[in-house]
């Protein structure tokens, strides 16, 4: 039967090519590999997946496509809630919301389906197939969208099907967002994030780079130009540092420097591309999460002898996808946990050599449900360095919201919304993603996206404002 079937393993790229190149590591299924996976979905009555999916996609509908071998029409079914399926079935982390819904799950083998998503946008991308855009009313009513991350692209794609005139405002040169200078070709090869643009650009949506709004332009500029709404999806892009002695040392990167120098600056094509960046031979990257994995084994393609993670909690807590963790112990990064850096020391000519080091255990859980980590007295010790990554988070950046006062803030200076729809306290201003959650996933700022388009059309159709 059908749940007695084994998953289909992805196949990568192996460990001694891949550990000296940026090309993506999952190679993704074949067709006889997806065909086999997509024969173990249940098609079940009440499918607990499309629940698990923040952007509602009808799993067993495409997965039953693809058994039919109608890969374009598995495509569209996607396409019906989700822009971006050649995006999330990459960086999803499946194993925590569809998947994990999934009936198979209880017995550790649920379906593949972030990788049946990738392969069919990846099918039609192979096959050369140009996709039908859908016929559109257009109502000639402007709508603006502020940020073109995961959240801006999928509430202006939306946007655009209900007939509306979307104009996307990216303060970088490229479209993409944190998809773009975040995520590290090896895991997101920017190719396939241009192709989700450039389906947006067909469906009407215009993209404006380079324009920073709340400098370039104001939304009350916006709204004086005849934009009805404005959705801002500005993520949260300003990182976290931890204040603590020689963190301005020379070699020390905050984690969204080093990975925007190498995805979005390509700093790994040096000198084709003239943007540089320290190639240490002993990187420690500070942190746990997705960021960390991806500055860590950046370090490790950059030529580092050592690429270390530095986590205060152990191996258990760590924040990072399981996948991304594995790729990592794969490839010969080091994991130092519950340590936490104390001091940066440098050399006579100001570059970190050294990070003064606590070692830690575990106390009671905090209120992220997991344990405290609590110093152990009389345990520091020194690591040899000559290259530092920062990655312990990202806040909310202020340059909009510090000159727009209607829009109100909290006390982590992250917006407010009024409803789950995004709707702030600036009449005809919505809000989604990061920039109200915090950092969270690719996916559920799609699903905000999609939110807050539903609470623009609203809007724009009544004129309410509550």
């Amino acid at each position: 039967m059908a749940k007695n079937k084994e998953r289909i393993d992805m196949p990568r790229q192996e460990i001694e090519k891949r550990i000296r190149n940026f090309e993506e590591v999952a190679l993704g299924y074949t067709e006889q590999m997806a065909l086999l996976e997509a024969e173990r979905c249940l098609n079940c009555k009440d499918p607990l997946c499309v629940k698990g999916c923040p952007v509602n996609v009808k799993i067993p509908e495409f997965i039953r496509l693809i058994n039919e071998k109608k890969y374009l029409d598995a495509l569209k079914k996607i396409k019906e809630t989700n822009s971006l399926p050649a995006v999330c079935g990459r960086v999803c982390p499946q194993e925590e919301q569809c998947e994990a819904a999934c009936v198979l799950s209880k017995a550790k083998k649920p379906i593949a389906i972030g990788r049946l998503e990738r392969y069919v946008a990846d099918w039609v991308s192979l096959m050369g197939i140009e996709e039908e855009i859908p016929q559109i009313n257009k109502n000639n009513i402007k709508v603006a969208v502020i940020g073109s991350g995961p959240g801006g692209l999928t509430c202006a794609a939306d946007l655009a099907l209900m007939g509306y005139e979307v104009t996307i405002f990216e303060a970088l040169h490229k479209a993409g967002g944190v998809l773009v200078y975040g995520i590290p070709e090896f895991r997101l090869p920017k190719r396939i994030v241009e192709r989700e643009v450039e389906y947006l650009e067909k469906l009407g949506v215009e993209i404006k780079t380079n324009v920073v709004v709340g400098k370039s332009i104001t939304l009350k500029d916006l709204f004086e130009e005849g934009y009805k709404a404005v959705y801002l999806g500005l993520g949260a892009g300003l990182p976290k540092f931890m204040n603590l002695k020689g963190e301005n040392l020379l070699n020390i990167y905050s984690a969204n420097e080093y990975l925007t120098r190498t995805n979005l600056m390509k700093a790994y094509r040096f000198p084709e591309y003239d943007t540089p960046i320290k190639k240490g031979k002993r990187v420690a990257v500070i942190g746990g999460g997705n960021v960390a994995m991806d500055a860590v084994r950046s370090a490790l393609r950059y030529g580092a002898s050592e690429a270390m993670i530095v986590y205060r909690r152990s191996k258990q807590e760590l924040p990072a996808r399981e996948e991304e963790v594995e790729n990592a112990e794969a490839e010969g990064v080091k994991f130092n946990f519950l340590v936490n850096p104390l001091e940066f020391i440098g050399d006579e000519n100001g570059f970190v050599k050294k990070i003064k080091l606590q070692k830690m255990e575990l106390g009671e859980p905090d209120e992220s449900g997991r344990r405290r980590p609590v110093p152990v007295e009389g345990s520091e010790f020194y690591l040899d360095v000559d290259v530092v990554v920062i990655a312990i988070g990202q806040t909310a950046n202020p340059v909009l919201l510090d000159v727009t006062p209607e829009v109100k803030r909290n006390k982590w200076g992250y917006i407010e919304v009024c409803d789950e729809y995004g709707r702030t306290s600036m009449k005809g201003v919505f809000a989604g993603g990061d920039i109200v959650t915090g950092e969270a996933t690719v996916i559920q700022a799609m699903g905000s996206g999609k939110k807050s388009a539903l609470g623009i059309d609203e809007y724009i159709k009544t004129g309410k404002w509550v």
